[in-house]
Formats: C-alpha cells, sequence, structure tokens
C-alpha cells in the first residue's frame, strides 16, 4: 500500500485545508494510506493526522516575525518532531502545501528533504516560496523577487514584521535551501502563477499546472432561493453578489463601494459576504454586509440567487470563489489581474481592466439585458469540464504515480 504524507498548516479546514482533505480521499479511494498534519483549525478528516507544534510555539514564532522578519526561521522543535514522524511513517510521497503560517523551520524542513529519497510535489498556493518576504506582489508591480528581494516594500504585509527588513537574506535563505533538493516536482494552480515560477530560481524543477477544484455536487444551481433572498432581504432586486474569506486592499472594497455610487437602489443591491464588524460599519445603508454564511449550503444558495458575481480582487493565484459562482450558474465580472482571466470566457461573463467601475458598471448592464439564463447553462459546464474536484484531484494522483513509476 503506498503511502501519501501530505504537509498542510491545517486539515479539512480553509481553502488549502480541503484541498489537502480531497486529496487525501482520492489518495484512500485508490488503495493509499494517506496522512495530513496540521498546526490549527482541525476538522473532521479520513486520513490518519500528525499534529504539529502548539499554539505556545505559533504565538513565539509569530513574535519573531514581527519583530524580527524570521518568518519560517523558528519552531525548531516542531520541526524536529515532524521529521520524527516522517522518518517512522515512510512515506512513498510527500505533498507540501503552504509551509508558511508560524509553525515550520524551512532551514531543518529542507536539509532533511534534501538528503531523503522520497519523491516531493510542492503545490504553491502563492508566491512566498520565491519572495524576500511577501505572497503576493502584483498589487504593487514589484520585480524584485526574479534577481534578489531587498527593502521590501510591503514588510508590513502577511507576514508581517514591524521593526526589521530581512527580505534579502530570507531571500538568499529560501534560494539556497529550497533549490538544494534532487527530486521535487512543483505544481502551481494556474498558468499564471506557473509563467513566474518559470522567472524564479525554483525554475530548475519540473512545474506542472493543475487547478484547484471544488464539489460540484455542493455547488451547483439552488432552484429555490426564496428562502435565501427572505434571509437577507433582497427579494425582488437585481443582486450584485461579492465573497472573499477575508477583504483585504486587494479584494476590492473600496471599488464595491464606489459602484453603489453608480447604481439605481431600486433596482440594484450589492451583497458581500466575508466582511469583519469594522468593515460591515464602513458600509452604506444600500449595501448588505454578511460576515460569513452559516455554512457552504448557504453561500452556494447565495451564489444561486445573485444575477452577478463580481471580484474586484486584483491579485488571484487561482480565484476560488469565482468558480463557486460560476457552478451555481452565476456569470462573473472580474478584473484582468493574474490568474483570473484563465477562468471566465466570454460565455461565463465579463473581464475589464483593473479598477474600471464604469466597464464593471456596463457589463452589470449587458448582463442584465441578456439576463442571467443566457450564462448559467454555460457557467455550470465550464466548471464541470474544467474545475471537479474529481478531476483535479485525480490529477495529483495521476502526478504521484508517474514519479514513482520513474523512481
Amino acid at each position: 500500500m503506498p503511502i501519501l504524507f501530505q504537509i498542510s498548516v491545517q486539515v479539512n479546514d480553509g481553502t488549502i485545508g480541503r484541498i489537502a482533505e480531497q486529496i487525501g480521499q482520492i489518495a484512500i479511494n485508490h488503495g493509499w494510506k494517506s496522512y495530513i498534519t496540521y498546526a490549527r483549525n482541525y476538522l473532521y478528516t479520513t486520513s490518519d493526522t500528525i499534529k504539529i507544534g502548539n499554539k505556545l510555539d505559533i504565538y513565539w514564532h509569530g513574535m519573531n516575525t514581527r519583530l524580527f522578519d524570521n518568518h519560517c526561521l523558528c519552531s525548531k522543535s516542531a520541526t524536529k518532531k515532524l521529521i520524527k514522524e516522517i522518518k517512522q511513517v515512510k512515506p512513498d510521497i510527500i505533498q507540501m502545501h503552504n509551509i508558511h503560517g508560524y509553525y515550520l523551520n524551512m532551514k531543518m524542513l529542507f536539509n532533511f528533504l534534501k538528503n531523503s529519497c522520497i519523491p516531493i510535489v510542492w503545490t504553491l498556493h502563492d508566491c512566498w516560496p520565491f519572495t524576500g518576504h511577501c505572497v503576493h506582489f502584483d498589487y504593487i508591480d514589484c520585480n524584485k523577487w526574479i534577481t534578489s528581494c531587498y527593502e521590501c516594500p510591503q514588510k508590513r504585509t502577511y507576514p508581517a514584521s514591524i521593526l526589521l527588513d530581512r527580505s534579502r537574506r530570507n531571500y538568499e535563505i529560501k534560494k539556497q535551501y529550497f533549490t538544494n533538493v534532487k527530486n521535487m516536482t512543483i505544481v502551481a494552480v494556474s498558468y499564471w502563477l506557473g509563467e513566474l515560477v518559470k522567472k524564479s530560481f525554483l525554475s530548475k524543477y519540473p512545474i506542472h499546472v493543475i487547478y484547484n477544484g471544488i464539489n460540484t455536487d455542493i455547488f451547483c444551481p439552488v432552484a429555490n432561493t426564496d428562502e435565501i433572498k427572505k434571509k437577507y432581504g433582497i427579494e425582488n432586486k437585481f443582486i450584485l453578489l461579492g465573497v472573499a474569506s477575508t477583504w483585504s486592499i486587494r479584494k476590492g472594497l473600496d471599488d464595491f463601494i464606489a459602484l453603489n455610487n453608480m447604481i439605481d437602489h431600486e433596482i440594484y443591491k450589492i451583497v458581500l459576504v466575508g466582511l469583519n464588524n469594522n468593515q460591515i460599519k464602513r458600509l452604506s445603508k444600500e449595501i448588505i454586509g454578511i460576515k460569513r454564511t452559516e455554512n457552504v449550503n448557504d453561500l452556494a444558495a447565495l451564489y444561486s440567487a445573485a444575477d452577478v458575481h463580481i471580484s474586484c480582487s486584483v491579485e488571484e493565484t487561482f480565484g476560488l470563489t469565482i468558480v463557486e459562482s460560476m457552478a451555481c450558474g452565476t456569470p462573473v465580472i472580474a478584473y484582468n489581474c493574474t490568474a483570473i482571466p484563465e477562468l471566465i470566457d466570454k460565455n461565463t461573463g465579463f473581464i475589464v481592466e483593473r479598477c474600471d467601475i464604469e466597464g464593471i458598471r456596463k457589463s452589470i448592464m449587458k448582463i442584465k439585458e441578456k439576463g442571467k439564463i443566457y450564462y448559467t447553462k454555460n457557467c455550470r459546464e465550464r466548471v464541470v469540464a474544467r474545475y471537479s474536484s474529481h478531476d483535479r484531484y485525480n490529477d495529483y494522483l495521476d502526478l504521484y504515480n508517474l514519479l514513482l513509476k520513474n523512481i
């Protein structure tokens, strides 16, 4: 029985934790033994789990990051325990997801991987592995990462450092340790991200693109949306929906506020999901702000109830909410930024230039004129064909089997 060992900060919670869980399920269904690590946020899983570190270790790691820009350079005891667990399990494949998150020591981990004969698959969900600090840089149009990071303009963004800027040192550490592993394959979650990897110091490794997948049985058109509309008081409105797990400046909250000033409130209603209390207080009375839906079925119902899903995000390595919306039959308007244009075609919505609020407004008018039903079938079919979790996570299993065959 082949053994899969996934290194993840979460299990079956959050986007990456759910991806790890679904990869584990696919592996188990094909006769594999599956292990997943976690440092926090553990939900029910079909895989065996291994806890990394504890809360005190995470807090200490976080403090070192905030003060000294030492992210992924702490957690020595937690990493030592992880390495011991890997040696005991003796996996056939190690699947890494995000190793940032205040829970691992990258030097120790990659020193072990360098001396291991185990094939490694590293899925990049963001750009952190090849920068000196940040997880995204497109928003500020920074290209220092191509040669060497220094004087980081995003020092105070995640993983934030209040005092020191050690982006040059961190870049060199990553370059040294991340390129010293012989048997590693990189997976990018979009072609856009894959092209960035080819420009980075990770370009020496084989690079595969495997899109993220969603459960198309959960995210599907909901026939009766009267209940969810009544719940949020959006009956008889043309619903403009925005969804984010965290509404940072890059997700475009201010753009929705600007759009709200350009629409007829007798006809249109903006609904935003994923806001915190302070963000909700900022909104005008015409916008409905929701912290989060009670469950994923409510979210699918909201996607289905919406006439248009709008993404004002300017940085996405994939764009999960866009795919979830289309799976529910709802067309999307989004910016021509990063990986987003890969997801949408002319039959499923509109791509407008970054921060073009007027372009969004005109696209809303076009969708309203044709009617949502014009797009629904195409939206659903595109997602089922390209982004089904069953198909995409089977791609991982195919990759694992290929790597084992070539040993």
